[in-house]
């Protein structure tokens, strides 16, 4: 860890404010300097090289320029409470050059509601001095620094940027009028119980590079006429994706070669597929081809002081539901801070005469408003309720308001992304009680423990219910991280009887440690579960977790069964991919309780709140499925690095696993063979030349074997198929319409002569040989030297095309391509029986992206590249390829921060019981814009039969066990449904399983129908029933009374 700047914390003579924690600053401001403090904070130095392997998440959603930006600021982040440390952790876990600590305040009871590196032993304590070693931890690139006197001006100087929170509006006014008219970009951040506020002011001449962080669109030319303006018009095989006022650049224009090179031109869009340009009609005429492309132009934006700002807001909606409100809690918040003066503390929790106070306040704020703020009336109850809860300090509220104000300041630093111009007001009130005759004043005094901020708001019996929870995590990555510490710092499953089960089968990487903030370096390779359960017992030591290292799914059900979820007050999902929310959400449905979903893409980022017989479940709408790239496009006619780096990847499979897998499996499995030739169409022909590559063709048996291997394959990716495939189709060809074949989407490749002193060449070589070589248990090699060696000593045949080569240009053709039977039996007789090589097997190779020396990415750069080469399309660095061919996902921690506040908003209204839908708030965010959307979940879909009302959630319950201890059979299990439910069963099945259907022979169904059901469902599935099974999910096909089909809920069939 870098040794602290601020070795000797410096404290300067100045008013020792002696007022309530939750209404006192953090801060007072000064003119006088304190000596030497400036020369001390600019002796860091931040040209550091940027540590892909921990930020690569990160450098995903910023990039590399706007990372070496924010690696040369230095930023204070002011208050050190609930707020302050969020904001400090997600700015540290970014990577700035260095963050200082400021607060003059100690450590109080309610503090500890959401300030989570605070301890009931630092109570009396400086908060930042406490939380500096701490916040340290996080990021061994950043220094972290403590200060703890007023704030002067010379001192504020050392900043790029200044974030204050916990500050009285008078000092943020001055601190503001000093950062604008010096060029420091400031960020106010405030939150009261359920209400947030942030406020951007970056100075009035800021550079945005980039407002919306997107990947440049490009498009396919088709025509540009010869007008003013000019119309361009795009391949219809995808929208251009473009809007008005983008700036688009043109290359490989074919007669109008005056677009190409020039410099970006603004376009205006005329339809999906069309848009126009600058005058053209000067310009030479349009043949064919181009690619237009999107660039990103740099603008100038200006912000106003926070003064001006002040008289004059501007607003960015959080929720378009509560559109008014920004302004009301304008006026509310100033009147907040009187009110602190005024009275030296915040009104008292859920107090009528302090709200009334507070009221009073804000008319005559209002009162003595500009026009653009003052409003006609103002809302009375928003106002009373923001003075009901002031005195609260809820760790959700701070963990969205946190993550938004840490964007904010990476934003500033960078000029990546659009601020947020200039006002943010944000509510929760939702979470209240929806009936609030409960929750009186007494109930919400503080009792001098760490939930006093939350019980100001909630009132002590939600706290008790909170406390007795029983949730189940499942994740333990970014946002189970974040789901963990807020859970500790609320409370959930910290009381008697409640618990935390968070699973999660994965270990620590270093690339997790940029947002994952509860594991250190030190944790690498350890399981995450573990490490994060024992990190958030230092948050709380109450909270009650126990880790395990399960996957969720079918083959857990028997650790994860009824009386497991039976016992559970609900699930919160933390998972990285589909199928397990998936499968999770049936869980839910299935058990009945509520689960909170929520997922991030780099800076966007959704929340749903699933609850029983409310809202409709996750799998009730689902994503479109990612278009898929054709085969066809990927073996032969490129366009876009996109598919050249798929090529790679499919290449990879292909060489390093799935050969050896097979040879494995035909070298120890007797039925492979049979197996194998019952695939379709020629793929019995491609598994089994395979085998016949591995085995007999290619096997090699010293490294310079695998060496040769790899640049005879070099020969025939990059230069012979080229050749055959130019000889099929050459570079003039036309199609049977007259058009040339070479267009449109289809680029006119060219081989490439292989050049050992080309580094791209020798990197291919380099990775393929070793991998080949990994695959067969032979020792690999890094000296390049000796590599080139024995290239210059390979002999490559030279290579004329064929005639006769089939060549697929569609898929359609190539999924009709057939292998006749005899080229299949003369290549079975090619391969060696098994019992010929005794003990030999090969060793298939997994890819793994994240490994920098495993020679996986080295292979999939260089085979891509090499391929963009053949079709001149632009290759991409390692960083890019890694990004596509990985299938990354792009995170940073502050959206992490702010969605996992909104899930535990929610959580908030699950624990207390809400059963108003509007009550619930589904959210997206995408922090880049900035974006937010709030909406209802949407009820479940009903359906009907007979006048019975069902809805995914219900079901038919039957017991299997009758009173005489026997099993229900299938007679009486049909008998049941015509006599209890006037349905008659046509079909029974049980998963896959087929138990019953009316088309049954005769002889099957007069053998079940006096057969219990769980003898049915074993017999057919050919599984047996675990004993932890208490139930099986029967589905029906039913017909009414009329005989018309109808649709009915699915059956639990109890039998324990």
């Amino acid at each position: 860890m870098s040794r602290s700047l601020l070795s000797k914390k410096q404290r300067v003579s100045g008013p020792d404010l002696k007022v309530d924690s939750n209404c006192s600053s953090s801060c007072s401001v000064m003119f006088k300097v304190p000596s030497g403090l400036s020369n001390e904070m600019s002796k860091n130095n931040s040209d550091a090289e940027i540590d892909e392997g921990l930020y690569s998440r990160q450098l995903y959603v910023l990039g590399h320029e706007a990372m070496k930006c924010l690696q040369s600021s230095s930023v204070l982040v002011s208050g050190l409470r609930g707020l302050g440390v969020e904001i400090a952790k997600n700015i540290i876990l970014g990577g700035v050059k260095a963050v200082t600590l400021h607060d003059e305040g100690t450590t109080q009871w309610s503090d500890l509601s959401s300030q989570f590196y605070l301890r009931e032993e630092d109570i009396g304590k400086n908060r930042a001095e406490v939380s500096q070693p701490r916040l340290a931890e996080l990021n061994s690139y950043v220094p972290v620094n403590i200060y703890t006197g007023p704030l002067v001006k010379d001192f504020l100087g050392c900043f790029q940027a200044v974030v204050l929170t916990n500050t009285p509006l008078e000092d943020q006014m001055q601190v503001g009028e000093f950062c604008h008219s010096h060029g420091i970009r400031l960020v106010v951040a405030d939150s009261r119980g359920l209400f947030g506020q942030l406020f951007c002011d970056f100075g009035e001449e800021m550079i945005l590079n980039d407002s919306n962080g997107e990947q440049p669109l490009s498009a396919m030319v088709s025509m540009i006429t010869k007008d003013n303006p000019g119309i361009v018009t795009c391949l219809d095989e995808a929208r251009h994706g473009f809007e008005s006022g983008d700036f688009v650049s043109f290359t490989e224009v074919q007669g109008m070669s005056e677009l190409n090179g020039a410099p970006p031109m603004e376009i205006k869009v005329l339809g999906p597929y069309t848009f126009s340009i600058c005058d053209t009609s000067c310009f030479s005429d349009y043949v064919r081809g181009g690619i237009v492309s999107q660039v990103k132009v740099s603008k100038k934006i200006s912000f106003k002081s926070l003064t001006a700002s002040l008289a004059e807001p501007d607003f960015v909606i959080t929720d378009f539901a509560k559109y008014a409100r920004p302004a009301h809690l304008h006026i509310g918040f100033q009147a907040l801070h009187q009110f602190c003066i005024q009275y030296h503390r915040v009104p008292r929790p859920h107090n009528e005469e302090d709200a009334t106070k507070l009221m009073a306040l804000a008319q005559a704020v209002n009162a003595q408003a500009l026009p653009a703020v003052q409003q006609d009336i103002l809302d009375e109850d928003l106002i009373r309720k923001l003075a009901y809860v002031a005195a609260g300090d809820l760790a959700p509220i701070n963990a969205f308001i946190g993550g938004l104000a840490a964007q904010e300041v990476m934003k500033a630093c960078s000029g990546k992304f659009m601020p947020i111009m200039q006002w943010l007001y944000f509510d929760a009130l939702e979470c209240l009680p929806e009936n609030r005759a409960g929750l009186t004043e007494d109930k919400c005094l503080p009792l001098q423990n760490r939930y006093d901020g939350q019980v100001a708001v909630f009132g002590s019996d939600i706290q008790k219910k909170l406390g007795k929870q029983k949730y189940f995590l499942v994740g333990a990555g970014a946002i189970g991280c974040e789901l963990l510490k807020n859970f500790a710092m609320i409370g959930l499953g910290c009381g008697e009887g409640g618990e935390i089960t968070v699973t999660d089968m994965d270990t620590i990487e270093k690339s997790n440690l940029n947002r994952q903030f509860l594991f250190r370096p030190w944790d690498v390779t350890k399981l995450k579960s573990d490490t994060a359960a024992t990190a958030v017992c230092q948050i709380n030591p109450h909270i009650r977790v126990v880790s395990h290292q399960n996957r969720v799914g079918p083959e857990t059900e028997c650790i994860y069964d009824d009386d497991f979820f039976q016992n559970l007050d609900g699930v919160a999902n933390a998972l990285d991919n589909v199928d397990a929310r998936l499968y999770m959400d049936r869980r839910c449905v299935y058990y009945r309780k509520p689960l909170l979903e929520s997922g991030t893409l780099g800076t966007k980022g959704n929340v749903q709140v699933v609850i029983p017989f409310l809202t409709e479940s996750y799998s009730s709408s689902q994503d479109p499925p990612e278009k898929s790239v054709p085969i066809c496009t990927l073996k032969n006619f490129p366009n876009a690095i996109e598919h050249t780096l798929q090529w790679a990847r499919d290449e990879f499979e292909g060489l390093f696993k799935q050969p050896a897998e097979n040879v494995n499996h035909y070298l120890t499995d007797p039925k492979f063979l049979e197996r194998t030739l019952k695939l379709t169409g020629s793929q019995p022909f491609e598994v089994l030349k395979a085998v016949q590559r591995s085995l007999v063709l290619q096997r090699p048996h010293t490294w310079a074997d695998c060496v040769t291997w790899a640049c005879h394959h070099w020969h025939t990716q990059y230069s012979h198929n080229i050749q055959q495939l130019l000889h099929n189709f050459p570079p003039d060809q036309l199609t049977s319409s007259g058009a040339p074949f070479w267009s449109g989407p289809k680029r006119c490749p060219h081989p490439l002569t292989f050049d050992v002193n080309n580094p791209l060449h020798l990197d291919y070589v380099m990775a393929a040989a070793n991998l080949f070589a990994q695959t067969y248990g032979l020792t690999g090699s890094l000296d390049r030297a000796a590599v080139a060696t024995v290239l210059h000593s390979v002999q490559v045949p030279e290579f004329t095309p064929k005639s006769g080569v089939k060549i697929h240009v569609s898929d359609l053709e190539l999924q009709s391509a057939f292998v006749d039977d005899s080229q299949l039996k003369e290549l079975k007789v090619t391969l060696p029986s098994p019992d010929k090589l005794p003990g030999f097997k090969m060793y298939p190779i997994d890819f793994e992206k994240d490994d920098d020396s495993n020679f996986h990415i080295d292979f999939i750069v260089a085979a891509s590249n090499l391929r963009a080469e053949n079709y001149d399309i632009p290759p991409a660095d390692r960083h890019k390829s890694k990004l596509i061919a990985g299938k990354i996902i792009p995170a940073i921690a502050t959206t992490t921060a702010a969605i996992v506040g909104l899930v535990c908003l929610e959580l908030y209204k699950v624990v207390q019981g809400h059963r108003q839908l509007e009550s619930y708030k589904n959210g997206f965010i995408n922090l880049a814009i900035p974006f937010f959307s709030f909406s209802e979940p949407l009820a479940p879909p009903y359906h009907q039969y007979y006048n019975r009302e069902w809805t995914l959630w219900d079901r038919f319950d039957v017991q299997g066990l009758q009173a005489n201890g026997e099993e229900m059979t299938l007679r009486q299990f049909l008998n049941y449904f015509k006599k209890e439910h006037k349905l008659e069963i046509t079909m029974i099945s049980h998963g896959v399983s087929m138990l019953y259907s009316f088309f049954m022979p005769a002889t099957k169904l007069k053998e079940r129908l006096d057969q219990p059901m769980t003898e049915i469902v074993t017999r057919v599935s050919k599984q047996k029933l675990g004993h932890h099974v208490q139930a099986l999910v029967l589905e029906l096909c039913c017909n009414d009374e009329s005989g018309e089909d109808i649709e009915v809920p699915y059956v639990r069939y109890i039998i324990r």
